[in-house]
């Protein structure tokens, strides 16, 4: 029996577990940190083994093959003692994709938009009454999915660090939305490394799969000078029009798949604001390499309801909207969420664990429509030596409650407050979703 050893018992973790178990390895769970009792009690149930807060050396060491938690980083010491045999390496998204090769894959990942973009196909392909399942970084792990209930379809949403370990990996569909700097500490700051790392997305497809992606992105558009894809490669853009893909004309939104083309009203989508144009079209075109019809997919993008910690509406306390946008953890994040806020003044609460942030990028939309910056987190100072210029008040806060309260206290009747922090979360907060929620309790009890 093949030993099977998983590092990190978190969702992805767990997952691979419970596949691996199901299809006759003999499982080993090992996290360097204590095990959520969430996740304890489901390997407990299952019968896998688990140890937590230490690893068992001589037992990883002796693994057939081991999937790594896209969590821990190359330069920690296990994955160095690793690194210096000859065990396979996989992520979570390889064993799951193993057993999964006749299901449709439709994968999507990109720096910014990524759990937009996967819930608004997903919605796309439920409406169509398709057998979908919504997995990956958003919802349960694909190999979870994959061992309790297999779909037909699969829609995931991948981050750079689950693909850097993927070997044969090939999604029907790929979709990349956009590449700026993020994660950068974990690819020896070089953003060359991060490129690649998320065009491996389409290493493996062929001929008849689908690659769609940002012809307005630099980055992307840079990459594939100079490097060959071998599926179809459908862009979309708001720039210019386009034969192919997904373009605008006028306040129409035209997304053509093989000659064929479909016809949006930019009013009529659901989800507002440029980046959203952007998410849209890529999960119209993925909708219809898949033959949905057409009246599904434009009925579909107009009644997608936003998800939560996105530009989530919150409350109006006293004429003053507040918006809850957690999952904004880079700096493009932020300049997105402030880009499709017009025409009112935002006090912006924003900080955390910065990631080697340049807050350069945002430092024009902070100047035209941020009145007052709130800095929430342990470190604020590199967040105030790039913006204090550009606005009139900045405060430093270092709970949930106080920044609340200060930025109601900067706030007039039509104002927004915006949570966008440009950061993770791990400082105050165990995630984004946490702080997301602490956002929401507080200005509810105001």
């Amino acid at each position: 029996m093949a030993k099977l050893i998983i590092l990190g018992a978190g969702e992805s973790g767990v997952g691979a577990a419970l596949l691996g178990k199901q299809q006759g390895y003999e499982v080993f769970v090992s996290d360097g940190g204590p095990i959520k009792d969430i996740y304890k009690h489901e390997l407990t149930a299952h019968a896998i083994e688990f140890e937590e807060s230490q690893h068992s050396w001589e037992r990883i060491l002796a693994a057939d093959e081991i999937v790594k938690s896209p969590g821990i980083p190359e330069k920690s010491e296990v994955m160095k003692k690793i690194r210096a045999t000859n065990i396979s390496v996989i992520s979570e998204i390889e064993l799951a994709w193993r057993y999964s090769k006749d299901a449709k894959i439709i994968a999507i990942t990109g720096s910014n938009g990524k759990s937009t973009t996967t819930a608004l196909t997903y919605h796309i392909f439920h409406n169509a009454g398709l057998p979908v399942a919504m997995v990956g970084n958003i919802g349960i792990s694909y190999a979870k999915q994959v061992a309790t209930d297999p779909q037909e379809y699969y829609v995931i949403e991948i981050s750079s660090f689950q693909l850097d370990d993927i070997k044969d990996f090939r999604p029907h569909v790929a979709i990349l939305l956009n590449i700026t700097p993020d994660h950068l500490d974990r690819y020896n700051y070089k953003m060359e490394h991060y490129v690649a790392s998320k065009f491996r997305i389409a290493m493996n497809q062929v001929a008849g799969d689908y690659f769609i992606y940002c012809k307005d992105d630099p980055e992307i558009m840079n990459y594939l000078k100079n490097h060959s894809i071998h599926s179809t490669l459908i862009p979309f853009t708001i720039m210019e029009p386009l034969k192919e893909g997904g373009s605008m004309t006028n306040d129409q939104i035209n997304i053509t798949v093989n000659g064929d083309t479909e016809i949006v009203s930019m009013y009529d989508l659901a989800l507002k604001g440029k980046h959203n144009i952007y998410n849209s079209m890529a999960a119209g075109i993925a909708g219809r390499t898949m033959n949905i019809r057409k009246e599904k997919i434009r009925e579909s993008l107009a009644s997608f309801k936003s998800l939560e910690h996105r530009m989530e509406f919150v409350a109006t306390v006293r004429g003053v909207d507040f918006i809850n946008d957690s999952k904004a953890t880079n700096v493009n994040s932020v300049w997105f969420a402030l880009e499709s806020i017009e025409n009112r003044p935002i006090i912006l609460i924003m900080g955390g664990v910065d990631k080697g942030n340049d807050y350069s990028a945002i430092r024009e939309l902070v100047k035209e429509r941020v009145k007052a910056i709130i800095c929430l987190g342990v470190d604020n100072q590199p967040i105030q030596d790039a913006l204090g210029k550009e606005v009139a008040t900045m405060i430093s806060t270092s709970s949930m409650e106080d920044a609340v309260k200060a930025a109601f206290q900067q706030s007039n009747k039509g104002d927004v407050v915006l949570l966008s922090p440009a950061c993770a979360s791990f400082d105050l907060f165990k995630n984004y979703e946490d702080r997301g929620r602490k956002f929401k309790e507080v200005v509810r009890e105001l």
